[in-house]
Order: structure tokens, then C-alpha cells, then sequence
């Protein structure tokens, strides 16, 4: 009655074929058939034949495809799977998970945060929320365990000492914080380094490092102004530390992204109609781009709220994930990132990337910052074969892993090809990594170097016009069987290099357009493109 395959001893498979032959009247060695149907007629037709499992088709995933067609597409699936095609089609791990996997957990209970699909940004998060607000409410839960982040779960179990992740991270120093750019250019992008010294964490090339920013606190401050709310008051935190108000603002509460709680909240509380209106309008049709939560309390000025309602409503501020620019093999216990501070106006208001100018700014070296470890997703390493040629792709702050993959290649002395794609807006000021690229080079390392500075001339060029101006050699190192990369903006650099690399594998390979997106999705189901974008 028990199979031979089941995975017990002699002495529990007899116990087992005499309980059931107990259970069901039949003598040990019937058929299993009739075993199924005696134990479906003793437990009240409760038991399911295994069933080989069919492996299903998220035609929806695709990053290139709009939100309202992936909805479509998913329209009378379950709601794990509308979740799944709200998400941002890129499998990036930003989230700590993929995207068929974030959508299951937040499905079944196991992840309550819903703001954690970075790239998918305000549409993903409203339409989460939709989503979840039309489940069917016939649709059975499966009783999971809520917990307030999946990552990281069996950190401190069996009483074995924790790991440090997403839900426990690492304290680290910040040893550097250089800028990259030349005086005269237009950005400030950061060469930042972490001493990991003493946390035993390690990581792969390709993977990510997650960073506990912390808001401004002339930001937070002003919130709390505009609330007329005591920054001293206690407040519990959503992981349920007791703060003050202030700090708890500033360490734990995403002050960037208004949530429709909060914008619901002061509606209730103002008696001005324009202003209602206003809010309502941004109910349905979202925020605007660069709005935040101070900006709604300018719209609502006069609410009476107590900070302690305000909370309840904001969003957690979640970690963010910079592509790691070093190798192990290279630089030790340390990890490198490349960081682009963010700093913009808007409305007479100077807006911060509450990351980046945390690390290019309000953190002096020696002081510390909140880290994981967030391993990469689908393989976006370099090759196991150490001849097999790489073509990347990384224009900007996306050249991060590039520098940590032929760190890597260096070290590990591989003999395969290496071919980089870099721009950005100025060769005089904005050539990232410009001495240790050039070194490469003329190591025989890097192969190739085409670069694009698209301010240098009338015409603006990009990482995807030297694509197609070296279609030819380009598709000579596919067809050796190149591994190709990409690195960056997901809302267009990415979207336009697959643009170019499906006309060049179109034109070179003599294919119609239909050959080469078949051509192309094999080279990523197979594992030779992979793409690390945000």
C-alpha cells in the first residue's frame, strides 16, 4: 500500500500499511486505486490525487508591455497571479523577492508591505491595492502566518545565531564616499565603500547591497510643523520599537510617497472645499510626479491631526538596492558601491534622494549605515564558464557591476572576452571609472570600450546607437556565444538597448522581426541576457 520510493524504514512503512488497512478495510498490497477511493469514502472525499504539476504561462511577463495590457491578460486569473502582472515584469529582487513570488506572498498573507516593487513605482502600488480591495471574497484564505517582511525569516531560527538580512541588518562603517565626476559636470555620482568587517557577509558579483537610508531631518521636521504635532511625543514603529515622533520619522516612515490612507485622512479633517477636491482628484488619478507628504499637508493646511493618527497611515521606508560595483576576490571585507545623488526643486522646494544624499552627505565617514546582503536574481553574474565572452551594457551609475565583473575576471584570471558599452552626459566630466577602465584595457582585459557622451555633440548619442553602429562584431560575439548584459534606467535605456539588440540580431542574421524576438528570447532563456535594472 505504501510505495517502495516513500521515504520511510521497513518498520514505518508496515505501521503505515497497517493503519490504513485498518482505516479502510483492505488488506495490505490492494490496489492503489481502490486504496484512493476507500480513504476518499472513510475521510468524506477528502483526499487529492496527486496530479503532475502543469507549468504555467505568464504570457503578462514582459517589461515592455503596459500595465493595463498585463492586467488584461491576467483578467479571471487568482489574485496571486493579478498581483504578479501588476508587478514590474523584471524579476530584479528589489522587492527581496521575484515577481511571481511577491505577488504570492502578499496573496497569502506573508508580506503586508506593498510599496516594496521599486521600479513598478505609483502604478504597481495602486494597482496592488486595487486588487486586493476587489478580491473575491469567496476565494478561500490559506491561513498564512502575516508577518511584517518575508525576507529573512528563518534568521534567528532554532536558536542559532542571526543572519543578518533584510529584517536584521548589519551596522556597518562607511569608510569612502568619493565623488566620480569632474568639476564642471552636472552630477555628483558617488564612489561609495562599506567595511563589512566582523559581519561574516559575503557576496557574489551580480549581486546587490541593501541600504537602510534615513529621511532628511529638516524634512521631518517640517512634516511635524505642519501637523502642529510635538516631535517629542512616543510613537511604536511598525516593527515595534517606542520612538519619538521625530526620529521615528526619520528613520522608519517613507515620507516620499503619500499614501491614500493619508490623503483619505485629511480630507476627514479640512473643511476647505478646493482643498478636498484637490485630494480627492489625486485619490483617483494619483499624486503627482514628486509629491510628497509634505506637499499634501501644504494642500491641507489646517487639518487637526495627532501625529500618532499620521503614522498609521505613511507607508515604511524601505531599503534600497545599489548593484555592487567590487569583487571580493579584490577588495576583502569591503563592498563597493556606485551611488547617483539625487537632488532636484520643485515648488520652490529642493527634493532629496533620501538614499543617495544620505550617503553622499548627511554620513561622514567612520560613521555607520544599515546593510544586507540581496543575492541576484536569474543568474545576472558572470559566465561559470570563464571563456565564455560578455557583452555589457551600462551606461551612467549602471556601469556598478560591470567594474565588480572584471574585477572578478581579473582576479580569477579568465580568458573570455570582454566588451563594454559606457555613456553618459560628458567624456570630460562624467567618464565613471575612467583610469581603471583605460587600465583594463590596455591589460588586455577589456576587449572593447565604445562609449557614448550624448552632451558632446549636436546630435545626442546613446549606449544604443554604438550598438548598431557595431552590429556587425556585435553579432559575431553572439553567434561565439557572448553573454549579454544590461544594466540601468528600466523606463527607457534598457528598453531602448533591447530595442537596438533585436534589430541588430534582425539585420545581421537576415531574421524578420518575429525571428529575432525568438532568437532573443532564447538567449535569455537560456541563460545568455540578463538584465539589472531599476
Amino acid at each position: 500500500m505504501i510505495p517502495d520510493s516513500a521515504p520511510f524504514n521497513e518498520e514505518q512503512r508496515a505501521w503505515l500499511n497497517g493503519f490504513f488497512a485498518g482505516l479502510t478495510g483492505m488488506k495490505p498490497g490492494a490496489d492503489t486505486s481502490q486504496v484512493t477511493q476507500a480513504l476518499a469514502g472513510n475521510l468524506g472525499g477528502g483526499v487529492a490525487v496527486a496530479e503532475e504539476e502543469v507549468e504555467e504561462d505568464f504570457e503578462w511577463h514582459d517589461a515592455s508591455l503596459p500595465i493595463v495590457d498585463r492586467m488584461e491578460m491576467a483578467e479571471g486569473k487568482p489574485t496571486e497571479r493579478k498581483l504578479m502582472a501588476a508587478m514590474a515584469q523584471l524579476d530584479c529582487g528589489s522587492c527581496g523577492y521575484v515577481c511571481q513570488t511577491y505577488g504570492e506572498a502578499i496573496a497569502n498573507g506573508e508580506e503586508k508591505n506593498l510599496t516594496l516593487c521599486s521600479p513598478g513605482g505609483k502604478e504597481t502600488k495602486q494597482m496592488i491595492k486595487k486588487i486586493l480591495a476587489e478580491r473575491d471574497s469567496s476565494e478561500p484564505s490559506n491561513g498564512a502566518a502575516a508577518s511584517a517582511n518575508g525576507n529573512g525569516s528563518a534568521a534567528a531560527r532554532n536558536g542559532k545565531a542571526a543572519q543578518w538580512s533584510r529584517s536584521n541588518p548589519f551596522t556597518a562603517k562607511l569608510l569612502e564616499s568619493r565623488e566620480l565626476n569632474a568639476e564642471g559636470s552636472a552630477k555628483d555620482t558617488r564612489h561609495v565603500v562599506i567595511d563589512l568587517s566582523g559581519s561574516g557577509l559575503k557576496y557574489d558579483v551580480g549581486d546587490a547591497l541593501g541600504v537602510f537610508p534615513q529621511n532628511c531631518g529638516d524634512l521631518a521636521t517640517r512634516v511635524i510643523d505642519a501637523m502642529a504635532a510635538d516631535p517629542n511625543i512616543t510613537v511604536t514603529t511598525p516593527s515595534g520599537e517606542t520612538k519619538s515622533l521625530l526620529k521615528a520619522l526619520c528613520e522608519d516612515y517613507c515620507l516620499k510617497d503619500p499614501s491614500d490612507e493619508l490623503i483619505e485622512l485629511l480630507i476627514d479633517r479640512i473643511n476647505d472645499d478646493s482643498a478636498k477636491e484637490t485630494l480627492r482628484t489625486m485619490l483617483d488619478a494619483g499624486v503627482p510626479d514628486g509629491f510628497d507628504v509634505l506637499d499634501v499637508f501644504e494642500v491641507a493646511k489646517g487639518a487637526t491631526v495627532a501625529g500618532t493618527e499620521v503614522i498609521e497611515t505613511l507607508d515604511p521606508l524601505n531599503p534600497r538596492l545599489y548593484s555592487i560595483a567590487s569583487s571580493m576576490k579584490q577588495v576583502g571585507d569591503q563592498v563597493h558601491l556606485t551611488v547617483g545623488k539625487v537632488v532636484y526643486e520643485r515648488e520652490g522646494r529642493v527634493r532629496k534622494g533620501v538614499a543617495s544624499t544620505m550617503l553622499a552627505e548627511r554620513v561622514a565617514e567612520g560613521e555607520t549605515v544599515r546593510v544586507f546582503v540581496q543575492p541576484n536574481h536569474a543568474g545576472f553574474t558572470v559566465p561559470s564558464d570563464p571563456k565564455t565572452p560578455m557583452i555589457m551594457v551600462g551606461p551612467g551609475t549602471g556601469i556598478a557591476p560591470f567594474v565588480a565583473f572584471l574585477q572578478e575576471r581579473a582576479e580569477t584570471k579568465a580568458d573570455g572576452k570582454n566588451w563594454l558599452f559606457f555613456g553618459d552626459q560628458h567624456e570630460a566630466f562624467d567618464f565613471l571609472y575612467r583610469e581603471e577602465l583605460e587600465a583594463y584595457q590596455s591589460a588586455g582585459l577589456l576587449t572593447r570600450l565604445d562609449t557614448a557622451f550624448s552632451r558632446d555633440s549636436d546630435k545626442k548619442v546613446y549606449v544604443q546607437d554604438r550598438m548598431r553602429e557595431n552590429a556587425a562584431e556585435l553579432w559575431q560575439w553572439l553567434q561565439e556565444g557572448a553573454a549579454f548584459y544590461v544594466c540601468g534606467d528600466a523606463s527607457r535605456m534598457a528598453k531602448d538597448v533591447d530595442r537596438a539588440l533585436h534589430e541588430v540580431v534582425a539585420d545581421q542574421g537576415k531574421m524578420s522581426d518575429e525571428e529575432a524576438a525568438a532568437y532573443v528570447k532564447e538567449l535569455s532563456s537560456s541563460g545568455r541576457y540578463h538584465r539589472d535594472v531599476y
